[in-house]
């Protein structure tokens, strides 16, 4: 695909959580299908007809068994927060149709202990998971999405 095709493709509407512990440090998940350091936080698609934060939920179970009765909403973004894939990549993500993801992003409160933690679901994202600090997240994450967690950050500051 050229830059041109991409640059005329749609964001993916997407949720993204961002989950921290009683300690104000946040979850991350070591992507399962990636042989570099991609951690992140769980994120993932809004159905049709998915209320966004039921989307962030559901994507929160799905990828951590984390259930909401052990969470608390904190926080969710005003805006959408956008990032665009590397070109390489638009091709081989979502069948091409999207030139990355548009995100609402919500803060939950763990309320849990880390043995309510478990990665290995249905449809298994993380190879393995972690506390972070706050300030360590960006240099965590792959660069692409890198802008998209410093808005975050910055956005929920207040709560952390």
């Amino acid at each position: 695909m050229s830059p041109e095709d991409i640059a005329k493709l749609p964001y993916r509407p997407c949720v993204g959580v961002m989950l921290i512990n009683s300690q104000d440090q946040v979850f991350v998940g070591q992507r399962i299908d990636s042989p570099y350091d991609a951690w992140q936080m769980p994120q993932g698609g809004i159905d049709p007809g998915e209320a966004p934060s039921d989307a962030a939920l559901r994507e929160l179970g799905e990828e951590t068994g984390i259930t909401p009765s052990l969470v608390t909403v904190e926080a969710e973004t005003e805006d959408w927060i956008p990032y665009d894939l590397p070109h390489d990549l638009v091709p081989k993500l979502w069948k091409g149709r999207f030139k990355g993801q548009e995100q609402k992003w919500f803060l939950f409160r763990f309320h849990g202990e880390d043995s309510d933690v478990n990665i290995e679901t249905e449809h298994q994202e993380f190879s393995q998971w972690k506390w972070l600090d706050p300030q360590d997240l960006p240099d965590a994450i792959v660069s692409f999405k890198r802008k998209t967690y410093e808005k975050v950050l910055a956005d929920f500051a207040p709560h952390l």
